[in-house]
């Protein structure tokens, strides 16, 4: 089974879609499910795992009833408030449900660089584990040291990093990024998402090779068991077409064996977000 790791839905609303700026007006638009399917199809992809935009219990709701709609969305990456006295019970509340595979916030953009360090924070992520959850972090760079500690202080929830973490690629910078990196890599239960990678690139003006270093060095750390493809989609389409997006990772990939491939391009993410156990489960 071949699985886009990270892609997301909306229907705009300039009051919840609030950092889509000026130059991202091809976003302001809705972004639904029969607009992804002929794309994931296109390039030979059994479905994806939809991630939360907004920051709000609608969001997750909204997501989990679009799964149960259309069977290609394997798996949802929701979003409650982990910092709440109520977490618990939003947690239980959500969970029910058999594609909540996960839960994410929107980290990079709090003003506190140290936030998931927060006991409040903490507290919530503390809970996941008894739900069988597992928690994106979205990152920028400078957070890398602060996702050591938070990985450090739960070795036994299962994280997995978005969109190697936006290193500055239109840059083409390497350091800091790659040492921390190579440090958040070491903890066994973090894996990475390969996805993000053309909008941290010169939109519209990347070539594959681009990306070829930040690769080698994401494999490098992670191998090829803890690494997943995701498109990012509709955010890719900033900068490029789904389906160029896709074959970045989808060619460099064919250097590996025919294991590692399938690993990358699909098992991993399986395993990783209990997707079989998920719609099995959902289907009986």
């Amino acid at each position: 089974m071949r699985i886009d790791s990270h892609q997301h839905f909306w229907q705009y609303n300039p009051a919840h879609q609030v950092w889509m700026t000026d130059q991202m007006s091809v976003l302001r638009r809705d972004y639904l499910p029969d607009k992804l399917k002929p794309l994931l199809e296109a390039v030979g992809f059994d479905g994806s795992v939809a991630v939360q935009s907004r920051q709000m219990l609608e969001e997750t709701e909204w997501l989990l009833q679009l799964s149960d709609r259309f069977d290609f969305i394997k798996g949802v990456v929701g979003w409650v408030d982990l910092r709440s006295p109520e977490v618990r019970t939003q947690l239980a509340r959500y969970a029910a449900h058999p594609k909540l595979r996960g839960v994410r916030h929107v980290v990079h953009d709090e003003p506190d660089d140290q936030f998931m360090l927060r006991p409040d924070f903490q507290r919530g992520i503390g809970q996941l584990r008894e739900f069988n959850l597992t928690y994106d972090l979205l990152l920028f760079p400078k957070h890398l040291p602060v996702a050591v500690k938070l990985v450090e202080a739960f070795p036994h929830q299962p994280f997995v990093l978005d969109h190697i973490a936006k290193p500055p690629i239109k840059e083409r910078q390497i350091s800091p990024w790659k040492e921390d990196l190579e440090a958040l890599a070491r903890f066994e239960n973090v894996g990475c998402k390969l996805s993000g990678l053309v909008t941290e690139a010169r939109w519209g003006r990347w070539q594959p090779e681009d990306f070829r270093r930040y690769l080698d060095i994401v494999i490098a750390a992670f191998g090829t068991d803890r690494v997943m493809v995701g498109s990012d989609w509709p955010v890719c389409t900033l900068s490029s077409d789904y389906s160029s997006v896709m074959r970045i990772v989808i060619d460099y990939v064919q250097q590996f064996p025919a294991r590692a491939r399938e690993n990358i391009l699909g098992s991993n993410c399986v395993r990783f977000y209990g997707i079989n156990a998920a719609s099995s489960k959902h289907n009986t």
